[in-house]
């Protein structure tokens, strides 16, 4: 007798806006990585992305967002560098809840998913 087999659910979700992709997984994790390292420079790195890459994803989210979710510091005495706003912190943690109530429904739905 064959064993019976057990799947699971996965899936990818971002947030389009009316003119193309707005937020996924990648523009999230730039966007913390923004945060912990106050350099878009120093994100890209860590994602092992090109500056230029890194600056066109936030270009392009900013030109996306009602208000702007990182804003570059110019000079000052730390250097240049950039800051999440409050809504880039707004946005990041919607991005979140609405990926944790996707999740929590494919689970409470298929949990023991046989075909």
């Amino acid at each position: 007798m064959m064993k019976s087999k057990y799947y699971t659910v996965k899936f990818r979700f971002w947030i389009d806006s009316d003119d193309g992709p707005f937020l996924g997984s990648g523009r999230i994790q730039l966007l913390e990585n923004i945060k912990k390292t106050g350099s878009i420079t120093n994100a890209s790195k860590l994602m092992g992305m090109s500056y230029r890459n890194a600056w066109e994803l936030v270009n392009s989210i900013n030109s996306k967002s009602n208000k702007p979710l990182v804003t570059k510091i110019i000079g000052g005495k730390n250097g240049s560098g950039a800051i999440l706003t409050d809504e880039g912190e707004v946005m990041i943690k919607k991005f979140y809840e609405i990926q944790n109530d996707i999740i929590n429904y494919i689970n409470f739905k298929y949990n023991h998913l046989k075909l």
